[in-house]
This record gives structure tokens, C-alpha cells and sequence, in this order.
């Protein structure tokens, strides 16, 4: 089995839905929510504040530097993710259609490294 995230992206600038939409957005996610932890391939998920609450760490020559914001300059910033353990790729792109049906946003999906045999 392997774990993949699926990650769900937020557009700046993209028209704001209204509060019915969210509520009916926020219960489509916790029924697929719910499908997934049923089906065993739950492994985490969660849903992030927006982008602008971020603060990014750097270090470089032994020196620490913190910056307010995302690191990445871009009008696309993660929203939220799952992290699901499926038997391959295209299994994890069903439960990504799902998932971006349910959250009404695109969904990336990305197997995680494999880890090294000690």
C-alpha cells in the first residue's frame, strides 16, 4: 500500500461562495470524510487557516530567519490535504474526484516517498 496526499488549493481572487455555500460545502466534505475513514484508507487529514496567517522559518550560514506570510509568492496556497494509504495510483485518484467534488476545488494528488530499506 501506499500513502499518497491529496491536497486541496485555494486561488486567490476566486469569487468568495456565500455562507450556504460553505455549510453545504463543509457537509459534502465531512460525508466523504466519513466514506474515506469507512473504507480503511484513512490515514490524516485537515483543513489550514488561510495563507496570510503563515509564517515561514529559514536558515542559511547558521542564521535563523522567520518571515510572516507563505513562503511561496503565489495567488494559489494549500487550503487543506488528505493523506490516504490505497493499493496505487489510480485508486488514489478515485478518492481525489471525490474529494474535489465534495471540497468544490481542485484537488493534486502525490505519492510520498518510499522509505529507505535499513
Amino acid at each position: 500500500m501506499t500513502q499518497y496526499l491529496l491536497s486541496v488549493h485555494n486561488v486567490d481572487g476566486d469569487p468568495v461562495p456565500s455562507d450556504d455555500e460553505v455549510q453545504s460545502m463543509y457537509a459534502a466534505v465531512n460525508e466523504f470524510n466519513a466514506e474515506l475513514q469507512g473504507s480503511g484508507s484513512w490515514v490524516f487529514a485537515g483543513g489550514l487557516e488561510p495563507a496570510d496567517t503563515a509564517t515561514t522559518v529559514r536558515t542559511a550560514g547558521g542564521e535563523l530567519t522567520t518571515t510572516d506570510g507563505p513562503f511561496a509568492e503565489s495567488k494559489e496556497h494549500l487550503g487543506g490535504f488528505w493523506i490516504i494509504e490505497v493499493a496505487d495510483l489510480d485508486a488514489a485518484l478515485a478518492w481525489a474526484e471525490k474529494g474535489s467534488r465534495a471540497c468544490g476545488g481542485p484537488v493534486e494528488v502525490r505519492p510520498f516517498q518510499g522509505m529507505p530499506e535499513e
